[in-house]
């Protein structure tokens, strides 16, 4: 079974009201949404192996901890997601960058796929599916299916906002992966937008308003 995380750190709460501000411009917006990224991996990434390698200090010789050659892939939602993968790849900068290419029409809400983009190994590979937003779910449900179907099982999503809604059907279809949610809000709006929320995350990252 996997696990759900709500993060309650004061500095992601901060920095996501600040995220939610519509006089928040591109430029702080993408800034922030890396920041976020950043302090949201560290929690996705508590599980990564170790081993001991031997280091030399100014003092002696010894073996301590360090990560185990890298298996992790971050494997970005387009094109939203994009704007989470730098800050995830400051903490781990020899991981693996894949693609998946989704959108929603806007008559049904559901995704379709338009690119997608994999490491050869991803069946080995500890995934990181990040998109900003996850509002009725099916965008996210639909990335994780197409990953398992390349053999992947060890999968951790991770979104800055959520709706009750589409946290639930995620879990629902998927309870075996790991979710990681910067905060959870009240709900989705007749035109399945997240309430509060913060508007279309991809135009505010990518100045498309």
């Amino acid at each position: 079974m996997g696990k759900t995380l709500i993060m309650d750190h004061p500095l992601v709460k901060h920095k996501i009201t600040l995220l939610r501000d519509v006089n928040t411009g591109t430029k702080e917006f993408r800034t922030l949404v890396g920041e976020i990224s950043m302090l949201m991996g560290y929690e996705a990434m508590r599980e990564l192996p170790t081993e001991l390698v031997e280091v030399t200090t100014p003092i002696a010789v010894t073996k301590q901890p360090a990560l185990k050659q890298s298996k992790l892939t971050i494997v970005p939602i387009l094109r939203a997601g994009l704007g989470m993968v730098s800050g995830l790849l400051s903490l781990v900068p020899t991981a693996k960058v894949g693609h998946i290419g989704l959108a929603r029409d806007e008559a049904t809400h559901q995704p379709y796929e338009y690119y997608c983009k994999l490491p050869r190994n991803i069946s080995e590979l500890t995934v990181i599916l990040p998109d900003p937003m996850l509002a009725t779910g099916g965008s996210a449900i639909h990335a994780v299916n197409f990953i398992k179907s390349k053999g992947c099982r060890d999968i951790k999503f991770m979104c800055i906002i959520a709706a009750p809604e589409g946290l639930k059907a995620l879990r629902e279809a998927h309870p075996d992966i790991d979710i990681f949610v910067g905060c959870l809000d009240e709900g989705l709006n007749e035109n399945a937008y997240i309430v509060p929320g913060l508007g279309d995350a991809g135009d505010r990252i990518f100045g498309t308003l």
